[in-house]
């Protein structure tokens, strides 16, 4: 199965990633969420939930956005990282992710 994870900060600045099975052999949803969760605390994002429950999609959506599209433009290996534990998290063919508009798609 290929997976495509599309980060798009805006007009023109898109990063697309094409995550094939052998990419992601070994990672499991489990490992996927943690990883997030670690990233999520590191880059010290907030809460976009008042309540306080941080759904998947909203924690991939805080994990693209506070490590700015710099990350992605200049540090390929994480970026491929991001999009192997998006694809596995998520569990979708397509997803993208929208940090202009705050959204994700599938």
């Amino acid at each position: 199965m290929l997976h495509h994870v599309i980060v798009s900060f805006g007009d023109k600045k898109e990063y697309e990633y094409k995550v094939t099975a052998a990419d992601i052999a070994g990672i499991t949803a489990d490992d996927a969420r943690r990883w997030l969760e670690r990233e999520f605390e590191a880059l010290e994002c907030d809460l976009p939930n008042p309540i306080g429950k941080v759904l998947l999609a909203d924690r991939v959506l805080s994990v693209a956005k506070y490590a700015g599209e710099r990350r992605f433009k200049e540090h390929a290996p994480w970026a491929e990282q991001f999009a192997r534990n998006a694809a596995v998290a998520l569990g979708r063919d397509v997803i993208r992710v929208d940090v202009a508009n705050y959204s994700v798609g599938y």
